[in-house]
């Protein structure tokens, strides 16, 4: 995943996708266990200074490793049934018109002129990301594209609410839309008659 035949991509509907996605989920969790098994675990003597144990190190590095495997799987997941409701949309790259780094932004779903970014969950708090989106969004309406931004879940933390807010405002001024939480489910709904929440939540 994501499938490279387009056409397969189309036909498949989200029980298709979400199993596809629990499978690969599933064998990379097991794979990242027996991998943790033979590692090195000289760190866990920074660990023990903290009052850790030895059985709760291994818990914090499996988990934290499990969880890393989820998140990024959670975004693909979202985002191939996101663009399964846009039948007639593309991801692609475009060049960025406004700084050296990176070379290219990608569209994770464009459909006709309109540029979507889909976020299953955007926590971060780092404000460096303002400028790197205000230049993706630059680059977006340069190329005559219209910005819209569907993040479905909303973080919890303060200050990742606070980089969503400030990322509203970009989209806003780029006369773009920004769409978060039961907004943005909606939006798909919609835009394309499907409501995407029902259908997930009875997998």
């Amino acid at each position: 995943m994501p499938c490279r035949d387009k056409k397969a991509f189309e036909q498949m509907n989200p029980t298709d996708v979400v199993q596809k996605y629990r499978e690969k989920v599933k064998n990379a969790i097991s794979k990242r266990e027996k991998e943790l098994l033979s590692d090195n675990i000289d760190h866990f003597l920074i660990y023990s200074l903290l009052g850790i144990s030895e059985p709760q190190s291994i818990q914090i590095d499996l988990y934290q490793n499990i969880g890393r495997i989820v998140y990024k799987n959670a975004g693909a997941l979202i985002e191939d049934t996101v663009r399964q409701c846009f039948p007639s949309s593309q991801k692609i790259k475009i060049p960025n018109n406004i700084s050296p780094n990176p070379k290219t932004f990608e569209i994770d779903c464009l459909v006709d002129n309109t540029a979507i970014e889909i976020k299953w969950r955007d926590s971060t708090t780092d404000g460096d990301h303002i400028q790197k989106e205000k230049n993706r969004l630059t680059s977006i309406a340069l190329h005559g594209y219209k910005p819209v931004r569907l993040m479905f879940f909303e973080p919890n933390r303060e200050n990742a609410k606070k980089i969503q807010r400030k990322l509203k405002e970009l989209y806003l001024s780029h006369n773009g839309e920004y769409y978060s939480g039961k907004e943005a489910w909606d939006y798909v709904k919609r835009e394309t008659g499907r409501d995407l929440y029902k259908e997930l939540i009875s997998q």
